[in-house]
C-alpha cells in the first residue's frame, strides 16, 4: 500500500506534504499515512486528532504518522493517543532519515521524535518534480517567524524566520517549468521578511525580480500571504513591470481596529493597509486582494468590530478569510480579557456574509470580460486573479482566453476563445 498524507492547515503545508511523501517514499517506507497538523487556532488541533482516530478506525494495519505545527507544539498530547505509531517534529519531517526507522522496523525508545525547533536555523530548498494531480506547484522560500503576535502559536512551531537563497529558488523553479508546471506559488511562513538572515539580505522583492528574469518560460507566478507592512519598493516594480506576476495578492490583515492591532502586536496600522492597497491599484489596477481577518479577539468591542467591516469595503477586499478568535494556551492573548464565544462566532459569521457578498459582487463585473484562465482539473480552471471559472472541453495545464459568460455559485462559467499558451 502506498505512503498517503492528510494536511491541515496552510499553503506551505500542502507544499511539505509533497516533500515528505517523496522523503518517505525515500526511506523505504510504505503502508504508511502521515498527518501533517496545523496550530493556528483550537479547532484544527481537534479535527487532526479527530481524523486520526479515524484513520485508524478505517485501515487498523496502517502505520500512522503525525507532523506538523502541532505535532510541535502539543508533541505529548499527540504522543500518548494510542492511534499514533509515530510524532515527528517541524525541524525533521522532511527529513528521509526521520522515516527509516519505521520503515526498517526499528524500535525507538520514544515515538514522540520532537526537538527544540527555536535552535533550528537553516531551511533546506527541497526539490520536488511536482505536486500531483496539480497544474501549479508551491515552493517553500521561508520557514519560520521573528515576530510576535500576541494570538500566534505558531512560531514556537516553525521556529525563527529563516530562508533559502535565491540561486536554489530559481533552480527548483526552473525544474517545477520543466516538468510541465504553468503555474508556481511562492509560500513561507512569513514571506515578506524573505532574506534578512542571508548574505546581502535580499528582500521579497529582488526574490521575484529574479525569478521573472531568470525563468522566462514561466508563465505565471503568484505570492501567497504578505505582511504588506514589508512590502519593499523591489516589489512594487515587479507588479507594475511583469504581467506574469498574477494580480492577486493576500494580505495578514487581522483586524481594521488600530486598537486591536496594537494588541495583537502588529506592526501595522489601518491607514498603513489602505496606503498599501492604493498604491498597488495605481501601478496594477487590475489587482484583486484577500485578507485574513480575526472576530472577536480578547477586547474587541462592537464599534472595534464596525471597523473591520468597514475597512473590508475602505480597501475594496475581494477574498475573505475568517477566523473566530479561539485561546492558544501558552500566548499573551489567552491571558487578556476575553470576548464571549458566541459573540465571536457572530461576528464571525457577519464578516464571512459581507466577503460573500464582496466576492459575488466582483464575479458579477467580469461578466463580459476576456480572462486568461489556467486549466488546473478537466474542466475547471481559476482566472489570473483566482477566481475559480468552468472552462468546458480543456485540459489540465492549458492557458486559454476565455469569454465569461456568467456567474456560478462557487465562481464564474466561460467559454474558451484559443488557446492563449
Amino acid at each position: 500500500m502506498a505512503i498517503e498524507t492528510l494536511t491541515f492547515g496552510c499553503r506551505l503545508n500542502a507544499y511539505e506534504s509533497e516533500v515528505m511523501k517523496a522523503e518517505a517514499e525515500k526511506a523505504g517506507l510504505s503502508s504508511a499515512l502521515i498527518i501533517n497538523t496545523c496550530a493556528v487556532t483550537a479547532e484544527a488541533v481537534r479535527q487532526a486528532k479527530q481524523a486520526i482516530r479515524k484513520a485508524r478506525r478505517d485501515e487498523p494495519e496502517r502505520k500512522i504518522i503525525v507532523t506538523g505545527c502541532a505535532a510541535q507544539t502539543e508533541a505529548r498530547s499527540f504522543g500518548e493517543m494510542v492511534e499514533v505509531d509515530l510524532v515527528i517534529g517541524n525541524a525533521d519531517k522532511m527529513r528521509a532519515e526521520s522515516y527509516q526507522p519505521m520503515a526498517f522496523g526499528v524500535p525507538l525508545n520514544d515515538k514522540v521524535q520532537v526537538n527544540d525547533i527555536m535552535s533550528v536555523r537553516e531551511t533546506a530548498g527541497h526539490l520536488i518534480e511536482g505536486m500531483d494531480g496539480r497544474a501549479r506547484a508551491f515552493v517553500q522560500v521561508q520557514n519560520g517567524c521573528d515576530h510576535r503576535c500576541t494570538f500566534c502559536i505558531i512560531p514556537y512551531g516553525r521556529g525563527p524566520s529563516r530562508s533559502v537563497p535565491m540561486g536554489a529558488v530559481v533552480e527548483q523553479m526552473k525544474r517545477l517549468v520543466g516538468n510541465g508546471y504553468r503555474e508556481l506559488v511562492l509560500t513561507g511562513v512569513d514571506i515578506t521578511s524573505y532574506g534578512a538572515d542571508l548574505p546581502g539580505q535580499p528582500s521579497l522583492g529582488k526574490l521575484v525580480q529574479s525569478i521573472l528574469r531568470h525563468i522566462p518560460d514561466l508563465p505565471r507566478l503568484r505570492i501567497s500571504s504578505i505582511d504588506s507592512i514589508e512590502a519593499d519598493a523591489a516589489l512594487f516594480d515587479a507588479i507594475v513591470s511583469d504581467r506574469r506576476l498574477m494580480p492577486h495578492l493576500h494580505l495578514s490583515l487581522q483586524s481594521g481596529d488600530d486598537m486591536i492591532l496594537k494588541r495583537m502586536k502588529r506592526r501595522h496600522l489601518r491607514a498603513d493597509t489602505l496606503e498599501f492597497v492604493a498604491k498597488a491599484r495605481a501601478l496594477r489596477p487590475d489587482l484583486v486582494f484577500g485578507a485574513d481577518l480575526i472576530a472577536g479577539f480578547p477586547t474587541e468591542t462592537d464599534a472595534m468590530f464596525e471597523n473591520s467591516l468597514a475597512i473590508v469595503k475602505d480597501a475594496d477586499i475581494t477574498y475573505l478569510h475568517v477566523f473566530p478568535y479561539s485561546p492558544r494556551e501558552g500566548t499573551p492573548a489567552a491571558k487578556m480579557p476575553q470576548v464571549p464565544r458566541a459573540v465571536a462566532k457572530q461576528r464571525a459569521a457577519q464578516l464571512r456574509a459581507l466577503g460573500e457578498e464582496k466576492y459575488k459582487m466582483f464575479c458579477g463585473t467580469r461578466v463580459g470580460a476576456v480572462e486568461t484562465v489556467l486549466v488546473e482539473r478537466d474542466g475547471l480552471g481559476r482566472t489570473e486573479q483566482f477566481v475559480p471559472i468552468a472552462v468546458p472541453g480543456r485540459s489540465p495545464g492549458e492557458i486559454v482566453s476565455v469569454l465569461v459568460a456568467g456567474v456560478t455559485a462557487d465562481g464564474l462559467v466561460g467559454e474558451p476563445l484559443r488557446t492563449a499558451a
